[in-house]
């Protein structure tokens, strides 16, 4: 009888051990991760820039409901559409990647609703300054990727910044301090 029990505690434990969800890591794919940002020029129109190339890792935990962020922006492929405007944003001004080539965001915390994140808080570093920020999510989706036959998540995550707290306040306010980071992300688990 104590054999039986026994075995039932341990065949019940095993069970329970197996529903729980261990921390899965995703790698961010490049060609599809292009960070943008927006602000206003002069009241008269929203324009929109992005970088080329972003690298990092996610790891997700949904059982425990935990994870971490970390993302890496290569400054030096920001693209406007324009080459002589992308060499002036790289200048002293504004991103001057000849001293800082990298933007990067590492999480403090991440938040679910339900199974979902929702939002990702973490300190994001441009031009050697360090804030806090949150990244609040606008779509988050999970699924076997069709194509690389591996699990791969994607998100869109967005946040409101000041360029004036990263030394970048040339022409406010005529061009706008406040700027709109888009981080669109997927991500192929390792």
């Amino acid at each position: 009888m104590k054999k039986l029990a026994l075995a039932t505690v341990v065949a019940a434990l095993l069970s329970s051990a197996t529903s729980f969800a261990a921390p899965e890591t995703y790698n961010i794919d490049s060609t599809h991760s292009m960070p943008r940002f927006e602000y206003s020029h002069f009241g008269y129109s929203t324009q929109l820039s992005r970088f080329d190339k972003a690298t990092g890792k996610i790891t997700i935990d949904r059982a425990a409901k935990t994870g971490s962020v970390d993302v890496v922006i290569d400054a030096t492929t920001v693209d406007s559409g324009f080459p002589l405007f992308n060499t002036h944003l790289q200048d002293e001004d504004f991103f001057n990647t000849a001293k800082y080539p990298t933007i990067t965001f590492k999480s403090t915390s991440v938040k679910f609703d339900g199974d979902k994140v929702a939002s990702v808080d973490g300190d994001l570093t441009v031009k050697g300054v360090t804030k806090p920020v949150t990244l609040t999510l606008q779509s988050f989706f999970c699924m076997p990727h069709p194509m690389l036959k591996k699990d791969a998540c994607g998100a869109t995550a967005t946040t409101k910044i000041k360029r004036t707290d990263f030394n970048m306040g040339k022409y406010v306010p005529y061009v706008s301090d406040e700027v709109t980071l888009t981080i669109p992300v997927e991500a192929v688990k390792e």
